[in-house]
């Protein structure tokens, strides 16, 4: 499968679509018990994320999405401890012998996915990496739906999914919760800060209104001219009619809109 950059224009998209994620409220129960899950066992991905140097929150949500938060099991894939990985990755770690701890399961599965080598850990690189673990096969092969391994249980997926390797069904729905809803919940709980430095970005919004020309203005415009019905003047400057178009697509308008 092809492998996809992380460009300009991904990374106002990953933005976007974090800024204007709606967390389901049917879905808020099940999240409230991850998320306490994961705060419990904080000491356990700070002690891989320390090694590595990688936010110990991603390899949090990655250990929902891949075992259920089950530290006995790899977190590759969710195949049990006790023997090395039987599914793809399959024969991990290859080193060492089993049964292996839950830390050197993981930080074979890190490292494997490059994940100790990338130092972008800014949430467009945190989203990005979090799609490519489980690979491009929504994107490159039906890009009408956004990944539920990011997205399921929030306003950005409703149905659509591969029910097994290589087998598509666009009626099937994830009933798996996203790991960016899970890291949306995660910061919208001050749990977790995001900020600009290795790991962390600025809390102020990377896509806002303005009357005059922004850092990212054009990008977000060019993002939004993609979209059927969407004819913005790429001027940089993300005023009403970006706002609109920004409402158009995602549902709420650009933070700071005074009509917000």
């Amino acid at each position: 499968m092809p492998s996809i950059n992380l460009t300009e224009s991904l990374r106002i998209e990953y933005q976007a679509l974090f800024d204007s994620c709606i967390i389901s409220s049917s879905k808020l129960q099940e999240i409230e018990k991850a998320i306490q899950k994961i705060i419990a066992n904080k000491n356990r991905y700070e002690s891989v994320s320390n090694q590595l140097g990688i936010p110990w929150f991603f390899i949090g949500v990655i250990h929902n999405m891949e075992s259920s938060l089950n530290f006995n099991c790899h977190l590759h894939n969710g195949d049990p401890l006790k023997a090395r990985t039987t599914h793809v990755p399959a024969g991990r770690p290859i080193n060492g012998a089993p049964p292996f701890t839950w830390e050197q399961s993981a930080i074979d599965s890190l490292e494997l996915q490059r994940l100790d080598r990338w130092n972008d850990w800014a949430l467009p690189g945190i989203l990005y990496k979090t799609e490519e673990y489980n690979g491009w096969g929504y994107r490159t092969r039906h890009p009408e739906v956004l990944s539920p391994y990011l997205w399921s249980g929030s306003n950005h997926y409703l149905r659509g999914k591969y029910v097994a390797d290589g087998r598509w069904s666009d009626t099937a729905v994830s009933n798996q919760i996203g790991a960016a809803v899970l890291l949306r919940r995660l910061v919208e709980k001050n749990l977790v800060t995001i900020d600009g430095t290795p790991g962390f970005t600025s809390n102020k919004p990377l896509l806002f209104y303005s009357t005059k020309k922004t850092e990212y203005g054009e990008q977000l415009q060019t993002f939004l001219n993609q979209f059927p019905g969407i004819y913005l003047l790429v001027d940089g400057v993300p005023g009403k009619k970006t706002s609109d178009a920004y409402y158009k697509i995602f549902g709420n308008y650009l933070s700071g809109d005074p009509r917000v």
